[in-house]
């Protein structure tokens, strides 16, 4: 293969019908998490509030690409320009929301193993430390540095530095992350202790959501590394025909993610039989009839 025979690798397209599916379900399900999230007051801990800011940064992920496509299906049908101002801008405010929602999943998943860390290891002192004041100021942190970035990135997206510094955020991130939950797993060998067997048991939940992110956004990324050291080579062009792929497995990760939550978690479970059978409506109704 040569640098002139890049047809040889055609990029492979996913139907705009199949994007759709997956953002409007991603958007439901994780909505679904947020609202079982606020309305069960046996949730309101710091842990589940960070879950609950890590579902609502996949809802707005959801929310960007459901729209997105949604423009793609108009400009197909030619009700929207596919390049006018208007639409560039709101695809820019698209990536905008996409490039906070990443921010924020990592923000997100440093503050629950940091969490996870305390619960294990400190657990005499973790409502000293970990408090509900503190936890509303940390996702406060979080969520303001995430809009502040987002713009950022968006807006200066086009200088190489600044894709530079998101692939090494995103690199970095990862690295600490990972040494965390090493570390803690390693540090809970030696503690015998009944609340470290359940600090432990989140800590697991929270590495299987973390493995999905990095397998889910891992190859976006290695596409964005590919722009920048290769872009005109014959087989990083192979691997960049498959973005749309990429961009579907990205997708994939808001999708997952409730399944893990539900799966993982009784007092959830229960909380979404409830939403989802309407049991509160039932109790209220048979009060009001007897």
């Amino acid at each position: 293969m040569n640098a002139t025979n890049q047809s040889d690798c055609p990029e492979v397209k996913v139907p705009v019908p199949l994007f759709f599916t997956i953002g409007v379900v991603s958007l439901a399900e994780n909505l679904l998490v947020v609202v079982a999230v606020i309305r069960n007051r046996n949730l309101h801990s710091p842990m589940y509030c960070f879950i609950c800011s890590l579902a609502a940064f996949n809802t707005i992920a959801s929310l960007s690409k459901t729209w997105e496509n949604l423009m793609i299906v108009f400009a197909n049908v030619g009700h929207l320009e596919k390049r006018g101002p208007s639409e560039t801008n709101l695809d820019d405010v698209m990536d905008s929301l996409l490039c906070m929602s990443f921010v924020g999943s990592i923000f997100s998943f440093l503050a629950i193993a940091a969490d996870r860390y305390i619960t294990i290891f400190h657990a005499l002192r973790y409502h000293n430390i970990m408090t509900m004041r503190r936890t509303k100021a940390i996702l406060g942190v979080i969520w303001m540095t995430c809009g502040v970035s987002a713009v950022l990135m968006v807006r200066f997206f086009a200088s190489k530095f600044i894709m530079i510094c998101f692939v090494v955020f995103f690199v970095v991130s990862l690295a600490i992350i990972c040494f965390l939950y090493v570390y803690m797993f390693m540090l809970a060998r030696i503690h015998a202790r009944k609340i470290a067997a359940i600090g432990m048991r989140g800590a697991l939940t929270l590495t299987i959501l973390f493995g999905v992110f990095v397998v889910c956004w891992a190859p976006f990324f290695l596409h964005l590394i590919i722009i920048m050291v290769c872009p005109a080579n014959p087989y990083c062009e192979c691997y960049r025909s498959l973005f749309q792929l990429h961009v579907v497995l990205l997708m994939s990760h808001a999708f997952i993610d409730p399944a893990i939550y539900a799966f993982r978690s009784a007092e959830l479970r229960h909380t979404f039989r409830k939403m989802l059978l309407c049991s509160d409506w039932k109790r209220w109704l048979v009060e009001k009839l007897y």
